[in-house]
């Protein structure tokens, strides 16, 4: 079939008027002008015969587009009459605010073997699946996922598959992911998947076959979820009228079973992260966002006890539950890798006393053994008395005599893969070329005559495909599809989507996210309209207002990435100062002649904050070095990066639109290489940068809930800019401090306006003072800061209950009250140097009161003998 008939005959399958075609703008035969619905459908006719013109899946693939016959399948009819009613405009806006809502959100991944952070790419089509077809394919997850279940329970357990001889006992004591120090342990909770996950698409004769089975910390879970709100947010309305099964049921469900497995019934869930430069960090913070769970790294916990704990700014809290997404030989550096960093030291001696429910168990990464597969029919038979729904391709071990007779008799037919590792990147890709033997490939076939029990020899499984949007076209390009299954207490439940890559290009292998390969939504589409569940408790739960505990770490980044943005401030009010009243006076100073001591002042700052490397540039040029500059640590820019950073890390606690703020602060603050800015130009830069600093202030005071964490950030801000004042003062409030000297220092602490509605003569040095330094009601004195600052330490747990202050809190009533009592006339060069200090003795009290690392992680004291 044409593809000009396959677009028509999408549309009369809706309307009969359209069976007699006209031209647009033209007359129906006889002679009536079509209405409004009529051209409604011609406009939709031609944008869907320009959109599939030309489309042509390969040979002897399947295609989820076109069927064999050429007809469409499933529910693609659907989709592509509904979107066809859009026009390309439309389209075309709707796939550009897709695009942009990627990089507003952060919404990023990384390269295995790349560290720098590269943004999502989503696809602008979802993958459209019906109904039947994916409750055939969901039955056949359920199945497998039991299955697999029930094999790492004997393997870690009784044994009796290897006893039996249903499985060779190399497959499974010579994988690297087999951990025998976990053999013997009952999960805690009863489950060893929690969620498991396979890979899967079309063989030729259009059935769904497992390329892979993912069981050791399967990812992508949050891509699919990221990739759903995104599209949802693009086409409202097609999600709507298409039916489109929801996510959050499954999500509730998962949540549920994690928290049926725990001893408590409102269990401390964690999801374990190997931190912000693990390739999938965003979606692990996503995840633990959506669910409420706490994310955490190695270091975050500790056993104590028997038990697993958190350390938190209240002490060490116990830890029922830990979602696992780092590799299990990382998980216990005492008895499996002693080098690894990410783990926690005793957390299997916890397991073994059933302490912690950890999903998924360390040691399930043995399930995903391409050896395995040979014998998981028999298994199948064996375990459940049904044949394997969902097969794979045919594979043969070559640990196996007669498998690896058959494979060095046909490996120009076959395909080689490593039994247990898989390779990644271009090796990979040499290694599955097929029957060309290439260097990689003829080092594979010496390494199955040398080691043939590392090796499997697979028949060629071609990708099937699926259509993407190319230059306002259709194009077959192939497809690797993810599907999730969690443990729930009423049994396996599959989430109605997946997690799909298509590669950019025909013939490229997508089963890893990189260069050339993008991610799309999988829609399922129901016949009847879908419920529209969200992530809430069956029954009413018991109100309270307490925001749980807040991980030390967490906390740690929060009031570093309060006291970066607040460094960032002054950098920028410091270049506006210099810009903005002293550009003449510097230039003066730059070129030999006398200048103003204040324009001097601004300089020596600037310099020794690390803002600049030299005092004696011209004023742009010192400028956009302090605003901009990339090899200097203190310039603003490296300020904002430096949060950047530190905010990738609290994905789950910032408010979403927060990252947008950034992205807009940073782009602000970098301008083009060889772009030389003029001073008005530089002007203009640092009051945007002011103005996206004080949106970001106001996400984060009025978005944020005002628990801890909105206390650290708020603390780490109000810190910093408290030392930054006393610094100002050093430099700007000296007694013998000119006209100029005041001006620029009530710029620097943003009172000109109020000083001038508070005194009516011009300035003075005890005025000026008082106003930044010692004035209660300025939000921009010390004395405020310090106001503020004893508010959120009274507002923090304390680890004794008897009422006492601790240290930290009794340096800051000491601050407070000292600059309470103090008088601006007093305030010398001396006295603002010893509150500098103490300034700097507080923050440290501060971090090592609630960030306690190691040994040093602290618990809540009880009291005892009290009536």
């Amino acid at each position: 079939m044409s593809s000009r008939a396959l677009s028509v005959e999408v549309v009369t399958g809706s309307s009969q008027e359209s069976a007699t075609r006209h031209e647009p703008g033209g007359a129906l035969a006889d002679g009536r002008l079509p209405d409004a619905s009529a051209w409604a459908a011609d406009d939709a006719a031609a944008r869907m015969r320009r959109w599939t013109e030309g489309y042509a899946p390969r040979p002897g693939l399947a295609d989820e587009l076109m069927q064999a016959d050429g007809t469409l399948r499933g529910g693609w009819p659907r989709f592509l009459e509904r979107l066809a009613r859009l026009d390309d405009r439309e389209v075309a806006a709707r796939f550009l605010s897709a695009e942009r809502h990627i990089r507003d959100a952060g919404i990023s991944y990384r390269v295995y073997g790349d560290g720098r952070e590269h943004p999502w790419p989503l696809g602008s089509l979802p993958l459209v699946i019906d109904a039947a077809d994916w409750a055939e394919l969901s039955a056949g997850i359920v199945q497998r996922a039991g299955l697999m279940e029930r094999i790492v329970a004997d393997l870690y357990g009784p044994g009796r598959l290897v006893a039996e001889g249903f499985l060779p006992a190399g497959v499974v004591a010579g994988h690297p992911e087999f951990l025998r120090p976990v053999h013997g342990i009952a999960p805690p909770g009863g489950r060893w998947l929690p969620i498991y996950a396979a890979d899967v698409g079309r063989g030729p004769d259009g059935r769904w076959q497992v390329l892979a089975d993912r069981t050791q910390a399967p990812s992508g879970l949050g891509y699919a979820l990221e990739n759903r709100m995104v599209l949802a947010r693009a086409f409202p309305d097609l999600f709507a009228d298409l039916h489109v099964e929801r996510l959050p049921g499954f999500f509730q469900a998962f949540r549920a079973g994690l928290a049926a497995a725990c001893e408590r019934s409102d269990p401390r869930i964690c999801l374990l992260t190997s931190g912000p430069y693990s390739s999938t960090y965003v979606e692990q913070a996503a995840l633990a966002r959506y669910l409420g769970f706490l994310l955490v790294e190695g270091d975050d916990l500790v056993v104590r006890d028997g038990l697993l704990h958190v350390r938190t700014i209240a002490g060490l809290k116990r830890t029922d539950a830990v979602w696992r997404r780092i590799d299990a030989d990382y998980l216990d550096p005492m008895e499996l890798r002693s080098d690894s960093r990410l783990g926690v030291p005793g957390i299997l001696q916890v397991l073994r006393r059933g302490g912690t429910v950890v999903g998924n168990m360390p040691g399930s990464g043995v399930l995903e053994s391409a050896a395995l597969s040979p014998y998981l029919p028999a298994i199948a038979r064996r375990l459940t008395g049904e044949e394997l729904r969902l097969a794979g391709p045919r594979t043969w071990w070559g640990g196996d005599p007669d498998g690896l007779h058959h494979a060095l008799a046909n490996l120009d037919h076959l395909t080689l893969r490593p039994a247990a590792t898989p390779l990644r990147g271009p090796e990979r890709d040499a290694m599955l070329a097929g029957p060309a033997l290439d260097a990689a490939r003829a080092r594979a076939v010496a390494s199955l005559r040398e080691r043939p029990f590392d090796w499997v020899a697979q028949e060629p499984a071609p990708l099937s495909t699926m259509p993407a949007w190319q230059d306002e076209r259709l194009v077959a390009r192939p497809f690797v599809m993810r599907v999730f299954a969690a443990a729930t207490p009423e049994g396996w439940r599959v989430l109605p989507s997946a997690f799909c890559r298509v590669a950019e290009r025909e013939g490229a292998d997508p089963s890893e996210m990189r260069a050339g390969i993008r991610s799309a939504d999988v829609w399922v589409l129901s016949d009847t309209p879908v419920d529209t569940p969200t992530l809430v408790h069956a029954s009413a739960p018991r109100i309270r207002r307490i925001a749980g505990h807040l991980p030390s770490r967490a906390a740690d980044n929060l009031f570093w990435f309060g006291r970066y943005l607040e460094r960032a401030e002054a950098v920028i009010r410091l270049v506006q100062a210099h810009l903005g009243v002293f550009s003449e006076a510097v230039a003066a100073d730059a070129s030999g002649e006398e200048g103003a001591p204040t324009a001097l002042a601004i300089r020596a700052l600037l310099k020794d904050w690390g803002s600049v490397s030299a005092v004696d540039l011209g004023p742009a040029a010192l400028a956009g070095e302090a605003l901009s500059g990339k090899t200097v640590t203190g310039s603003a820019l490296c300020h904002v990066l430096e949060a950047r950073r530190i905010a990738a890390s609290l994905r789950e606690r910032l408010p979403t639109e927060s990252w947008r703020s950034l992205a807009d602060l940073r782009d602000t603050l970098v301008y083009a290489e060889g772009w030389t800015p003029t001073e008005a130009q530089l002007f203009g830069k640092a009051e945007r940068a002011l103005g996206h600093l004080a949106a970001l202030t106001g996400l984060i005071h009025e978005n944020m809930g005002h628990a801890a964490g909105w206390r650290f950030a708020d603390m780490g801000r109000r810190i910093e800019r408290a030392i930054n004042t006393c610094g100002f003062a050093l430099r700007f409030c000296a007694p013998d401090a000119g006209a100029e000297d005041l001006g620029v220092m009530l710029s620097l602490v943003d009172s000109q306006i109020a000083y001038g509605a508070r005194y009516l003569v011009g300035v003075s040095r005890d005025a000026v003072c008082d106003m930044a330094v010692l004035d209660p009601n300025n939000p921009r004195s010390v004395a405020y800061q310090l106001q503020a600052i004893t508010a959120h330490l009274d507002a923090l747990p304390a680890l004794a209950a008897d009422g006492l202050p601790e240290p930290h809190r009794r340096r800051a009533l000491a601050l407070a009250s000292t600059l309470q009592t103090a008088e601006a006339a007093a305030l010398d060069a001396e006295t603002l140097e010893r509150f500098e200090t103490d300034l700097e003795g507080l923050a440290n009290g501060i971090a090592g009161r609630y960030f306690p690392n190691g040994p040093d992680a602290l618990r809540p004291e009880k009291l005892t003998g009290l009536a």
